[in-house]
């Protein structure tokens, strides 16, 4: 089982493991942190807070953005770069497939996930920073990303097809976010499948898990085996 594992409290690191640094709610730490659960690898997770960042965290990644793995020979601080990077070491449910089948379309998926989608959720998240008219159109250009999502989910069960795999984990967490802008409105939208999708997720053990609350790394020197 994914979910099996204890979670324990480490004063100092086991050099042996990766070190994750993650913040909870980040969309890219979760995808990262779903995945890396899925294919069983065991990391030393380091919850930080945005607004005061470990100077050992910045001083491995010029990004200094999470989520950064810290490797014994390199550094990964792109999220995809440690989901490619958990598939080529252990993929046991398969989640590549679907990625491989097509990789052209895979790459458009993901840059328009990444950039379109990700730009309009930003400016409709933190509507207050914009003109309430700039609110409605970013919403609205973010609800006709998401209806092709509708689309795809009426013809099967998954993103990846008949079973979850990697176009799911890697969009889930920004369609949540998008929903929590506001769940009320998001929910009267003509999108059951959409809306099945994600609550199954929501509802899941493995998102439950991974979305667990973490000591602050910095303020309480707790890194925690995840």
């Amino acid at each position: 089982m994914i979910l099996s594992s204890q979670i324990n409290h480490h004063q100092t690191a086991n050099p042996e493991k990766p070190v994750l640094y993650s913040f909870r709610r980040c969309p890219f730490a979760i995808r990262a942190r779903l995945v890396l659960k899925v294919c069983k690898i065991s990391v030393l997770l380091r919850e930080i807070e945005l607004s005061d960042k470990p100077q050992c965290m910045i001083a491995i990644s010029s990004k200094a953005t999470v989520p950064i793995l810290k490797l014994p020979n390199r550094i990964l601080d792109q999220s995809m770069d440690i989901i490619f990077w958990a598939l080529s070491y252990n993929d046991p449910c398969n989640i590549l497939d679907g990625w491989m089948v097509d990789k052209e379309y895979s790459e458009y998926f993901l840059d328009s996930l990444d950039n379109e989608f990700k730009n309009n959720l930003d400016r409709y998240k933190y509507s207050s920073r914009y003109k309430l008219e700039e609110e409605i159109l970013h919403r609205n250009k973010g609800l006709l990303w998401i209806e092709q999502l509708e689309k795809k989910l009426k013809n099967s069960e998954y993103l990846s097809g008949d079973k979850k795999g990697i176009f799911d984990y890697i969009s889930l967490p920004f369609i949540r976010q998008y929903r929590i802008a506001d769940p009320d409105w998001f929910d009267r939208c003509d999108l059951p499948n959409v809306q099945k999708w994600l609550s199954e997720f929501e509802q899941s053990p493995l998102f439950q898990y991974v979305m667990k609350k973490m000591p602050i790394w910095k303020k309480t020197g707790k890194e925690v085996e995840f």
